[in-house]
């Protein structure tokens, strides 16, 4: 089905509102757990499974979703998808004690997880190479927006009413979703119907499964706790397993090689840090405003907000503007930006207030916006249409990882920074220092993925025909 043939706005509107109510359920728990606490008689560290497990089915579900959006029709897999996660979303609502909504948010994740790489891909089929930057700049907003106001939603609603009125927001979006989806969606995607390889589905979910939670659990318990060791090496093992199958494999589940594709390693590193930054300024500045500085935490989201706001706003127009110039000095400009207010970041004091951190916040995510869409979408672009579901389900899962190893990094320093300073007569404030050394160490990264942008290359999109041209062949242009 080509591009002229299809009526794009239906296609594009499901999509994003689909996508857009699954990636809010990321957040929508956070302000919602203490109420969640109190009526199910339940500890701190089992309620964080609220959050976690969605993150962790997550996880497992983007890399299955090459081989899903290659097994099923568009129709098909939206369809089920939606009616997964409306079914998760009802189960969660009216759940009678902690293990039942456990088990909401579970079927929740696993139909969420497959929306995003969907979107990408089917966005990348429909729009034609020179209006992809736009296309991909409504993906932007999506995930700019949607967890942004996650936390400001779940603080509102459990102010006023209860918390399982969150569930009952969501659900009719689902349900509609799913009925105009019946009337209103076409089959975009290729189906090629790659069969079944049972045992790459376990290593993967093992392997990537296994990863995220060890990552989360080093955050939460410390890097030498056993379930850290023992996750992280189950996961490390059977990710190993799994890519050393997928090389040997005719049709492999989710495809490796796009890694020997011009710039599709530099965009996963780009991305990857660019994430990591994101949700560890996220998880870091929330810390050092309520604990070290006094704030509420109403004063922390309200902080966070503008800055998510206007990468939101900015998505669409990146997207533009990358159709016209391209990825390499949108993506340099942006990593100069981020680069310059993380450092910023690493003077926090006792005297700091909320309105530097909002504005330099609020600038950060301003460079932010014109990095993670822009390098995301050039990366895509180099691969024929048949590697995009696995280029897309590649870029999220790294993200994904990134966040876990990210926040687990960055606690650890903080931390342990905190530690140090302690003995150290001459720090007055050794928390905030920790804090400053997390900060640290994003800038860090941040300036050495600077460096890594200036490889890049407005390198021509591929076709079909050229669907063979290397990494080799386009460093050499």
């Amino acid at each position: 089905m080509t591009d002229t043939n299809l009526k794009q706005g239906p296609i594009v509107a499901l999509l994003l509102a689909g996508t857009f109510i699954a990636i809010l359920n990321q957040t929508l728990m956070i302000t919602a757990i203490p109420p969640i606490m109190s009526e199910m008689d339940i500890t701190a560290n089992s309620a964080q499974w609220l959050t976690t497990i969605f993150m962790l089915v997550n996880g497992i579900m983007i890399p299955i979703s090459a081989f899903l959006i290659e097994r099923f029709t568009t129709r098909q897999l939206f369809i089920t998808a939606m009616s997964v996660f409306a079914i998760g979303t009802l189960v969660s609502g009216i759940a009678p004690n902690f293990e039942m909504l456990l088990l909401g948010r579970v079927i929740q994740s696993a139909g969420a997880g497959v929306m995003l790489p969907l979107m990408q891909t089917v966005f990348l089929m429909i729009f034609p190479v020179n209006r992809r930057g736009s296309a991909m700049g409504l993906v932007g907003l999506v995930i700019s927006f949607a967890p942004a106001i996650g936390p400001a939603l779940s603080g509102w609603v459990t102010s006023h009413y209860s918390w399982r009125v969150l569930f009952f927001i969501i659900l009719p979006i689902a349900l509609i979703d799913i009925l105009v989806a019946f009337l209103a969606l076409k089959n975009v995607t290729e189906v090629s119907k790659p069969k079944v390889d049972v045992l790459s589905i376990i290593l993967s979910s093992f392997g990537f499964g296994g990863l995220l939670y060890g990552f989360t659990s080093a955050g939460n318990y410390g890097w030498f706790s056993p379930v850290t060791l023992v996750t992280l090496g189950i996961g490390g093992l059977a990710l190993v397993l799994f890519i050393t199958r997928q090389l040997r494999l005719k049709h492999p589940m989710l495809e490796f090689k796009v890694f020997t594709f011009a710039i599709f390693p530099h965009a996963i590193i780009i991305g990857m840090v660019g994430f990591m930054g994101l949700i560890g300024s996220e998880t870091i500045i929330p810390l050092f405003m309520q604990n070290m500085r006094g704030f509420t935490a109403l004063d922390a989201g309200l902080a966070l907000l503008p800055g998510a706001l206007i990468s939101g706003f900015m998505a669409p127009f990146i997207g533009r503007i990358f159709d016209r110039v391209g990825a390499r000095w949108l993506v340099i400009t942006g990593l100069v930006i981020i680069t310059a207010s993380t450092f910023a970041f690493t003077k926090l004091g006792p005297a700091t207030s909320m309105t530097f951190i909002t504005v330099m916040y609020g600038i950060r995510m301003f460079g932010l916006s014109m990095v993670m869409m822009p390098v995301a979408t050039a990366a895509l672009n180099q691969l024929p249409k048949r590697l995009i579901p696995h280029g897309a389900a590649m870029d999220n899962t790294m993200k994904m990882i990134a966040a876990s190893v990210g926040t687990a990094i960055l606690v650890t320093v903080m931390t342990t920074s905190a530690e140090t300073a302690k003995q150290r007569p001459e720090i007055t404030n050794p928390d905030i220092f920790g804090a400053n050394m997390a900060f640290m160490v994003i800038a860090v990264l941040s300036l050495i993925t600077l460096i890594l942008s200036l490889f890049i290359k407005n390198t021509p999109a591929a076709e079909e025909d050229t669907s063979q041209r290397r990494i080799t062949v386009n460093m050499q242009e």
